[in-house]
């Protein structure tokens, strides 16, 4: 019954061997897939469109200096009328 007097021949390693190899990677695969699955998103919540939201405006950033002390009320005005001029493309320097 006891063949090879309880020793292990070149098989008998090597499949000892690729068979620890594979409980690990199978251990490690339920790991990671776990993980990913305890990790997921909350689908209840509105699906992102990917569309980016929009920055503030040049408005409300010259809003923001105002509120700040960055500029004075006279330098606010001018700024805005300039803004709402020419649409808001560029920023008044002076």
């Amino acid at each position: 019954m006891f063949w090879y007097d309880h020793d292990l021949g070149g098989w008998g390693w090597f499949a000892m061997s690729i068979s620890m190899v594979l409980f690990w990677a199978l251990i490690i695969t339920i790991g990671v897939l776990l993980f990913r699955a305890l990790a997921r998103p909350d689908t209840n919540q509105a699906p992102q469109t990917g569309t980016p939201t929009p920055g503030p405006t040049l408005e409300r950033l010259l809003a923001e200096r105002f509120a700040r002390g960055d500029i004075d009320e006279d330098e606010y005005r001018r700024r805005l009328a300039v803004l709402q001029a020419d649409g808001g493309s560029r920023l008044g320097k002076s």
